[in-house]
């Protein structure tokens, strides 16, 4: 089961911001790093909601123990019950 700050098939980036990537005059390199800039975005995002505190006030600390936490619940639980599905 989901839990209601989780999505059953997170996208963290959309076709519409994919397609505007693409269309940018930009290097191949720089359009990966801007996908990647904006799924970190959405991903700090998700962490912050769950501790219910503001993007910019996410620690390093907090960050990590969020990914130590999503790989416990991938380990424990499988790769449908983690954030990420990797």
């Amino acid at each position: 089961m989901d839990s209601p700050t989780q999505q059953p098939s997170t996208q963290f980036l959309t076709l519409e911001e994919s397609a505007k990537v693409d269309g940018a005059l930009l290097s191949s390199s720089e359009k990966f790093l801007a996908r990647l800039t904006i799924s970190s975005l959405k991903l700090l995002q998700h962490i912050a909601q769950e501790y219910n505190v503001a993007v910019d006030s996410l620690t390093a600390q907090q960050i990590t123990d969020w990914f130590e936490k999503d790989g416990r619940i991938r380990r424990e639980q499988g790769i449908e019950a983690a954030y990420l599905k990797w």
